[in-house]
């Protein structure tokens, strides 16, 4: 049987009950679009933060795009956010219609830098987007200090970083909003897809629930442009409350499985994850580092084992920003690492007889290689 980089059977398993239950209690409920499961699960999830609002949107690259828009960034503004990240958190900027700008990551934890943030501000600047990539806050101190100096708004992408703390305080409570994804694969996943915007300002919670629903405060009547259909679906709303419950599980079933991956394997060639000073991982994605990446991944093919590059492509080199303002940069230690780094299986039901059998294939794929 092939060994995939994730997979949710053994987790559907165990939770079938629970998961169709909730699917029931919609169905039964008598409201299918934002009804009671997605207002409780909207009080529930900004409870477990500890932060005043919560609106549901129907993906995490909306809650980008539209925590953007509550702010009032759009044409003219210039947003700065780093390009080893998933595609989307820059699709949503640019659908916005704001400008881009990159700036580079630090080399150990592949995150945001703050120092190249700090030089990248223009007067056009709006808005910082730093995200908590594969499951560990971005230096957010920094981060602000460089903000506050110059007026920016600061949106956190936490797509990958539910739970995940610095300096005991969550993702997604520093800044002015946080847009969450609750893709399959996240640390908090939906059973589709689902997303959430977080935030401590009433306004920008006002202005959200317009955005999400045409504009409207009142059914009928348009107030605002511009403005979106992006609910939450409530099923899955239903099905984030149940799993919403066992968050920590989930968190402390990684962090196992990532302590094994560290034991087995620091003795190698691989550079293994950086954790940097006052992060608590949520490890998202165990992701490893080494120069002959490509051939690794090639020779663990031959023993069924199907692993994955998160980013293969930084997204200033797509074709898709060519030509743009966001492709004329130079980012070295961003460039670098999308030439080496991969993920290793990662998802709270992953086996234990599995992970070993792709450590012993990595050990062996090593010894060729190095």
């Amino acid at each position: 049987m092939s060994v995939l980089v994730w997979a949710y059977g053994d987790e559907y398993e165990a939770e079938r009950a629970e998961i169709l239950d909730a699917v029931d209690t919609v169905f039964s409920s008598g409201r299918l679009v934002l009804g009671p499961s997605v207002r409780d699960f909207e009080t529930e999830f900004a409870a477990y933060h500890g932060i005043g609002h919560c609106v549901g949107v129907d993906n995490g690259t909306n809650a980008v795009k539209l925590a953007l828009q509550a702010l009032g960034v759009g044409p003219g503004d210039e947003v700065i956010t780093v390009s080893n990240t998933a595609a989307p958190t820059v699709v949503a900027i640019a659908g916005t219609g704001a400008d881009v700008r990159f700036v580079d990551i630090d080399p150990a934890t592949y995150l945001m830098d703050p120092a190249a943030l700090a030089a990248a501000v223009t007067p056009r600047t709006r808005c910082v987007v730093p995200v908590h990539l594969y499951g560990q806050c971005a230096a957010m101190e920094e981060i602000g200090e460089v903000a506050r100096a110059h007026g920016l708004a600061v949106v956190e992408d936490c797509a990958q970083a539910h739970g995940a703390r610095r300096n005991g305080r969550l993702a997604g409570t520093f800044g002015d909003a946080a847009a969450y994804s609750f893709y399959p694969t996240k640390v908090l996943g939906a059973y589709g897809d689902g997303g959430a915007v977080l935030t401590g300002g009433a306004e920008v919670d006002r202005a959200l629930r317009r955005l999400r629903y045409y504009g409207m405060e009142e059914r009928y009547f348009v107030e605002t442009l511009p403005a979106h259909n992006s609910r939450l679906d409530e099923v899955q709303a239903e099905i984030l409350r149940r799993k919403l419950r066992r968050l920590d599980d989930y968190i402390a079933a990684r962090r196992a499985i990532a302590d094994r991956y560290r034991e087995a394997l620091k003795d190698t060639s691989l550079t293994l994850p950086h954790i940097a000073p006052g992060n608590d991982h949520v490890y998202y994605l165990y992701v490893a580092r080494h120069p002959r990446r490509d051939l690794i991944l090639e020779r663990l093919r031959a023993h069924d084992i199907e692993l994955n590059v998160s980013y293969r492509w930084p997204v200033h080199t797509m074709k898709g920003f060519a030509g743009t303002a966001a492709a004329d940069v130079r980012l070295p230690a961003t460039e670098e690492c999308a030439e080496e780094i991969f993920s290793l299986p990662m998802y709270p039901s992953l086996r234990r007889d599995v992970q070993e059998r792709v450590i012993e294939a990595l050990l062996k794929v090593l010894s060729t290689v190095d």
